[in-house]
């Protein structure tokens, strides 16, 4: 689009020479001659703003992706003059900006070239809508590999793709298929061993081409807006993302029931059904914490309504699945349907708060409920009357969570699948179109739905989940990846999609296990429930269309598996939950690529399947039917299988057999795992003991367990637990030294310590430096002890 000739016959235009500048606090100001002003922006010495206009003035400077609560600050700042360019430089980056064309370039302090501009900042002047149509290229360096932009059905190093970003109603859609759901224009360049991240935070339809049109160059473009994008520096790419993460933002902590295994239908109806649903699970002992109502829970899909023929009394309903552990999830869609006795249509059409088309009618469009109208979320007083329309579901019925869908905005019935383009928004104060408005409209929505939620769960945390999402979305909602296939190549697509999404900021995602669309085999289903148990969020979903998608739909063997796979989850659950408190205080994504976990290691670049799981399980998920194994790679460390704790060397490819009931699982040398006993739901149980799997490392490594009261907000109070861990592995002796910060006291008073590998046979444990008997600590000769919590040091020594 950017380079080829009948396009640029249209009329490219191009910045020419700087005139002058200005240096005002942490921004430069250059402009050239024919009114171009680029302002570059220094946030942080790793994180530039780069910011044009073609008009001679900046309009409003508004996002809804950046978090505002962020604050920015840089240590050196030097702006210098050259012959042919200005340069600034921070203590991490130089930047250099051409006198003739405003073309720029980025380098390491070192001078190595980072980023290069090609043709740089363009436009094409669009006479169909007025504005811009905004273009950036730039060269690609040899080998370089190109990550990131959310949620793609795509390989994960996206060199030689071209990518769309407008957020799309895409039932079961295919690899490789654009557009998707999800707009993330936010992507992650290696090369040389240095990692930097471009965020485009432009909400217009945009296009990212990583050398595919030319062999190497890679540019991005939008249909109108500004060219506005965000550089980030690593040189690691741990510093890229937990840098972008932090300019749009982190969830606050889940409940820690949300990690747990839900299950999800369209529909399950009438209360009857659901019950039946429910008892399953707890007669075949397979954990669970959440059921779903979809849209037939409603009165003629009309939100915030309940159908009383198939629902009496929710309230009773949903007292009683509480009291088995369920929490009760229901879905509730933008589309409000055109009905004058409709009390929620009465107050969106007496307050004026419908999106309207731009001669002024209301836009109307087909959904689910028929003729509907639809609310403006970017109306910050449509977003307060949205979120106070929660009070009876979430106050007075006791629902639990609320799943937006639909919300791209999707319309049936029409060939664009969503509104007309000239619908007008409010845009918290910045009048526009919906091109301009159309990618954060399902955002805005979940923000509306979780302010809502929160206000009436209070004093518990709220639970939202989306369908659409834009960046800094995750500060709201958890997603999904939509209504996917059950098919092997959707158990592949869902793979990359997570970890993907991991490393673009939305860590809280999963997929529909075992495929929203068509019906899985045994096999498939259980092959997904392998993988789905390792993903942040996890939820069996499945379309009524298609036959049943429990558990128990399948044979004896696969409930098997089902249970074992699940009970691991909850197993895992402080580790799980430790992998969100480090997301959320340090932007660390809870799924890692192995490029992300060793991008030096040339191996991981474009490796799609395996993955770190928190930061020392690696899981390698089984992707194609009747296998008995598979050819994985293992990076560089040393890692013991779980199944079997037998020892491998990384940094290299190796087959590995697995049966039915098993997918490749690894944990990295040195690592200490906490572990639950098994719950059908959390907090079912009352447990006097955390079990810490020690895995022996002649060697250091470090380990955390974050636990709290598992919901609520005393943990902003500093009532919360966090566990250092260190290992430390010599010949002859294991030391286990502990630090606990924060005033959350632990139910429990002891640790089941699991000893495995151990190379030695134990003759003496000491805790505090003072030697204990065996059998005052239940100890069994290379394989646990018991020990009280209150320690600091325990030397376990060898012969």
């Amino acid at each position: 689009m950017i380079t080829n000739t009948s396009l640029e016959y249209k009329g490219d235009l191009y910045p020419s020479k700087i005139v002058s500048y200005e240096h005002e606090g942490d921004s430069v100001f250059f402009n050239t001659d024919n009114k171009v002003i680029l302002k570059v922006t220094i946030l942080r010495d790793s994180l530039i703003r780069f910011r044009f206009t073609t008009k001679g003035y900046f309009s409003n400077d508004f996002s809804y992706a950046i978090d505002k609560t962020q604050l920015h600050g840089y240590n050196f700042l030097e702006v210098t003059q050259e012959e042919s360019y200005f340069q600034i430089r921070t203590s991490k980056v130089i930047c250099k900006i051409q006198k003739a064309d405003l073309r720029l370039s980025v380098y390491d302090l070192n001078n190595f070239l980072i980023l290069e501009d090609e043709l740089g900042f363009h436009w094409e002047e669009s006479y169909e809508y007025g504005g811009n149509i905004v273009k950036m290229s730039k060269f690609s360096k040899d080998g370089e590999c190109y990550y990131g932009l959310g949620d793609k059905a795509t390989q994960m190093n996206l060199k030689g793709k071209r990518v769309e970003n407008f957020a799309t109603d895409q039932y079961a859609y295919q690899k490789d298929q654009e557009p998707l759901y999800k707009v993330v224009p936010f992507y992650i360049g290696l090369h040389n061993k240095q990692a930097y991240g471009i965020f485009f935070d432009n909400t217009f339809r945009t296009f990212f081409d990583f050398c595919q049109e030319r062999r190497n160059i890679t540019s991005f473009w939008a249909e109108g807006g500004e060219m506005n994008y965000y550089f980030v520096y690593g040189p690691q790419m741990q510093d890229v993302v937990t840098t972008y993460t932090d300019l749009t933002g982190k969830p606050e902590l889940p409940p820690l029931w949300v990690l747990g295994y839900h299950q999800c239908k369209w529909s399950y109806y009438p209360e009857s059904k659901v019950k039946e649903i429910t008892s399953k699970f707890r007669e075949l002992q397979i954990p669970c914490d959440a059921i779903y109502l979809d849209i037939d829970y409603m009165d003629g899909f009309r939100c915030f309504t309940w159908n009383k023929n198939y629902f009496p009394d929710p309230k009773k309903m949903v007292s009683d699945l509480a009291e088995d552990g369920f929490k009760t999830v229901v879905i509730i869609d933008p589309g409000i349907k055109i009905d004058k006795d409709y009390w929620v249509y009465k107050e969106g059409l007496e307050k004026d708060y419908f999106c309207k088309r731009a001669d002024g009618p209301y836009m109307k469009g087909k959904v689910w409920p028929g003729e509907c109208n639809f609310p403006d979320y970017t109306n910050p007083v449509v977003r307060e009357w949205w979120a106070g329309l929660f009070k009876e579901l979430i106050s007075d019925i006791g629902v639990k969570g609320v799943w937006n869908d639909m919300n791209e905005p999707a319309v049936m019935e029409v060939p664009n699948k969503t509104f007309p383009m000239d619908v007008r928004h409010v845009y918290d104060g910045n009048p526009c179109s919906h091109r301009k408005a159309h990618n954060i409209y399902g955002t805005q929505m979940a923000r509306a739905t979780y302010h809502g939620v929160k206000r009436f769960a209070y004093p518990k945390r709220p639970f939202v989940i989306t369908r659409s999402a834009y960046s800094g979305a995750q500060r709201y909602t958890s997603s999904w990846t939509g209504d996917n296939v059950a098919t092997w190549e959707h158990l592949w697509i869902a793979n990359i999609q997570v970890q993907r999404m991991s490393i673009s900021g939305m860590g809280f995602t999963g997929s529909d296990i075992g495929g929203f669309a068509e019906q899985p085999t045994g096999e498939l289903y259980a092959r997904w429930i392998q993988l789905g148990v390792f993903h942040p969020f996890c939820r069996t979903h499945s379309s009524g269309d298609h036959g049943n998608q429990e558990p128990w739909a399948f044979d004896e063997e696969v409930i098997n598996i089902t249970r074992k796979f699940v009970s691991l989850r909850y197993q895992l659950l402080p580790y799980l939950y430790t992998m969100f408190w480090q997301y959320i205080e340090e932007g660390v994504p809870m799924l890692k690529p192995l490029v992300y976990y060793d991008q030096d290691d040339t191996q991981t670049h474009y490796r799609n399947d395996e993955f770190i799981f928190g930061n020392q399980i690696l899981v390698c998920p089984i992707l194609e039917p009747n296998a008995v194994g598979r050819r994985m790679y293992i990076p560089r460390g040393e890692w013991y299988n779980y199944w079997t704790n037998e020892l491998f060397i990384g940094g290299r490819e190796i087959w590995v057999d697995t049966k039915f009931d098993e997918i490749p699982v690894f944990v990295k040398a040195g690592a200490i795992i906490p572990k639950y006993p098994v719950q059908q739901y959390v907090g079912e149980l009352e447990f006097d003991e955390l079990t810490l799997d020690v895995y022996y490392k002649n060697g250091k490594e470090n380990s955390a367990v974050y636990e709290d009261a598992q919901d609520g907000y005393d943990y902003k109070k500093g009532r919360y637990s966090f566990l250092s861990l260190r290992s430390i592995g010599k010949e002859k002796e294991l030391i286990i030294q502990l630090h606990k910060e924060g005033k959350y006291v632990t139910p429990y008073t002891k640790y089941k310590i699991n000893l495995i590998g151990l190379p030695f046979k134990v003759s003496e444990i000491e805790i505090d430096n003072e030697k204990i008997e065996f059998d005052k600590i239940n100890f069994e000769q290379n394989k646990f002890l018991i020990v009280d919590k209150e320690f600091n040091e325990l030397h376990i020594v060898g012969e």
